[in-house]
């Protein structure tokens, strides 16, 4: 059995950092910054929530405990993904 060597993440996708203006992710060996005024999901989310994440496909990130699905290019280009609501 062959396992990766100590302080190396096996996973696609981890939560390094929570800071109060935003996390850092790392996804597929690139670090990402996701203010809260640009994903704002996140703000009020518990440690162990924003922690909790998966790579559903590749690039395709899915937090199950706030029902968010993000990709690797939302995180990176927010700017061509404009939130938007409109009422009905």
């Amino acid at each position: 059995m062959s396992s990766q060597p100590h302080g190396k993440s096996t996973s696609a996708i981890e939560v390094t950092d929570i800071s109060p203006h935003g996390i850092w992710v790392l996804a597929r060996g690139e670090e990402v910054f996701l203010p809260y005024e640009t994903f704002p999901w996140f703000k009020r989310g518990t440690v162990e929530a924003v922690l909790n994440v998966e790579e559903q496909s590749p690039g395709r990130y899915y937090w199950p405990d706030l029902d968010i699905d993000l990709s690797l290019d939302i995180m990176k280009h927010p700017e061509k993904y404009p939130l938007t609501f409109e009422r009905s």
